[in-house]
């Protein structure tokens, strides 16, 4: 049976990526104007809008309905489904899957599974890529999401915050510690750990910054090559991704070829929250 893989746009995919993939849309509001992310708005529009607009923009969830209408037109299609998410502690869109799996089934989708990234952006981006990779070895849907439900604790997110501003501004810092870590250039590091977000340090200025950024992955006992990875940036420009992957050669070199670095510009989800500048490293760990 043909497997469809269906995500979120949260996992920086687009539908047009593979042809056993659908992406849908998660969606981004700056006041009364909501886009549909990647279908009215494009990532440097996004983040034109948000370094030029005053208003701090939203983002929504793909809904249910949605997901109804993409799982309808996989049995109309005699396609098996996996249905990959960003982490269900930080959004509603894997219940809101469940919620039409639960239906498409009753409908008389014989095999529909929905599988928690636990992760956001780049690290749901990294198991949605693994998931094509099974179907284009020919797995079948069930084999492939107890595949990625088993690898799903592997996969790492480590990223730098450039800026504090739009943790300020969007109130997950409060804007005295927002002011002072700006005055004291804070760049703070996060991951995604249990499906949350946690700051693993804060470092004084960018260069200490990346080197934060490289030692907690060294931490984890480094990259597994032979599995999928990505690397990514907040904003319009590369450049600080660029910086940071020539001061640290060693952690790539000799596993993959400098021109075949997974590069993606990350979207509204994430961006919404860090703002230009940003960089990310996400990658399944060895052990």
């Amino acid at each position: 049976m043909p497997v469809r893989i269906i995500t979120d746009s949260g996992s920086e995919y687009k539908s047009s990526d593979h042809p056993a993939l659908e992406v849908l849309p998660l969606t981004v509001a700056f006041g009364d104007d909501v886009y549909r992310e990647g279908v009215d708005i494009t990532y440097d529009q996004f983040y034109e809008m948000l370094t030029e607009r005053e208003e701090f923009p939203s983002t929504g969830q793909a809904t249910p309905f949605l997901f109804q209408e993409a799982l309808e037109r996989a049995r109309e299609a005699g396609e098996d489904v996996v249905v990959i998410t960003m982490s269900s502690r930080l959004s509603g869109t894997y219940q809101n899957a469940c919620m039409a799996a639960a239906a498409a089934r009753e409908a008389g989708l014989e095999t529909v599974r929905v599988v928690d990234s636990l992760n956001m952006t780049l690290g749901e981006r990294i198991v949605v890529q693994y998931a094509l990779q099974l179907v284009d070895e020919g797995l079948g849907a069930n084999e492939i999401a107890d595949a990625l439900e088993a690898s799903v604790p592997r996969v790492r997110i480590v990223g730098l915050v450039d800026t504090l501003e739009y943790l300020k501004r969007g109130g997950r810092i409060s804007a005295a510690a927002g002011t002072v870590g700006e005055l004291l250039s804070i760049k703070p590091v996060i991951t995604v750990t249990d499906g949350e977000v946690i700051v693993l340090g804060k470092a004084r200025g960018s260069k200490k910054g990346r080197t934060l950024l490289h030692q907690e992955i060294e931490k984890v006992g480094g990259i597994d090559f032979d599995m999928p990875g990505a690397l990514g940036y907040s904003g319009l420009s590369d450049k600080t991704l660029r910086k940071y992957l020539e001061e640290y050669r060693d952690v790539w070199e000799g596993g993959i070829a400098e021109e075949d670095l997974p590069i993606s510009q990350v979207g509204a989800a994430i961006g919404v929250h860090v703002g230009p500048g940003g960089i990310a490293v996400a990658f399944f760990s060895r052990a």
